[in-house]
């Protein structure tokens, strides 16, 4: 193809554009940022603090905690206190909760025991399938951020979820395009996206029997990785005790090589689910994301890809 600044690629599922700049070699010194602690240390920590008692704890942060107050004529009419049904509003609903790894464990995902990140892990699947069976909310999303760039609240490990009574537009954006593209195609679209990486092979990062990680080809951010289980199944609440396990060795190993980029920060969010550099920057009114990548995948020489 003819050589330019911007190759626009396009996300297959949803249709969201990414313009990449494709006409430099890779810089491994603009990435190699490390992730900043939150607090001094010796602070005071609130995840060591609460709840009481020894290994992995749930601390509840704040239950009900979204009200859904629809526009701003619908708050008003409806007032605070008093939202009446017929306007589509509810009252307090869903929570934000976090599960906290052993008191004085601070260091990173990648760094904690085994055992440790299994038994997280496995604590957000139960929360997962605790609010299915409850059915009073529309979607959990359980999110680890490390670093105080990429919006970390504490340095002690944990998973931060938030049962929510609507789902995000970004989320339902992602299950209409994967919807779609099942009427379109007639197969899973992450069930060929995982078999077509495989077969390239140029994006794929690490494999195992369970799960596939790569690059995706229209990536919103620098070293975005996908981490998509082999397993057909839409619903993490139903992960066996062998998934989670393996799930735990995929992360673990993948955030093992990011930190070759001297540690940085970085948002885990469990969709399906996904790891992504946080470093993403928007082109102003054009609603497409925009960042540097050589034409060959920044991920080629981390020690350890295939």
């Amino acid at each position: 193809m003819a050589g330019g600044l911007f190759e626009l690629r396009k996300d297959p599922i949803t249709g969201w554009w990414v313009a990449v700049v494709v006409d430099r070699e890779f810089e491994r010194q603009r990435f190699q940022v490390a992730a900043r602690p939150v607090s001094p240390p010796g602070a005071a920590c609130q995840n060591c603090e609460q709840p009481s008692g020894d290994g992995v704890r749930v601390r509840v942060l704040k239950p009900q905690a979204f009200s859904v107050a629809g526009t701003e004529r619908e708050a008003r009419e409806s007032g605070h206190d008093d939202r009446a049904p017929g306007l589509g509003l509810v009252g307090d609903c869903g929570s934000w909760q976090t599960i906290v790894a052993p008191v004085g464990h601070h260091g990173s995902l990648a760094e904690e025991r085994p055992a440790i990140v299994v038994e997280m892990l496995a604590r957000a699947r139960d929360a997962v399938a605790a609010a299915r069976d409850a059915g009073e909310t529309d979607y959990l999303q359980v999110v680890q951020n490390w670093g105080a760039q990429a919006g970390a609240r504490t340095d002690h490990l944990c998973l931060d979820f938030y049962d929510l009574p609507q789902i995000p537009h970004r989320i339902g954006e992602e299950l209409g395009g994967a919807a779609r593209y099942l009427i379109r195609e007639g197969v899973c679209p992450y069930c060929r996206l995982v078999r077509d990486e495989l077969a390239d092979r140029v994006r794929v990062v690490w494999e195992d029997a369970a799960s596939v990680c790569f690059a995706p080809y229209a990536s919103r951010s620098p070293f975005e990785l996908w981490v998509v289980p082999r397993h057909h199944d839409a619903d993490f609440g139903r992960a066996t005790d062998e998934q989670i396990a393996s799930a735990t060795e995929t992360l673990q190993k993948v955030l093992a090589m990011l930190s070759v980029l001297d540690g940085p920060p970085y948002n885990l969010v469990c969709i399906r689910p996904r790891c992504a550099y946080a470093s993403t920057r928007r082109i102003t009114g054009t609603g497409r994301y925009i960042h540097a990548c050589a034409r060959s995948p920044a991920w080629s020489w981390v020690p350890g890809c295939p």
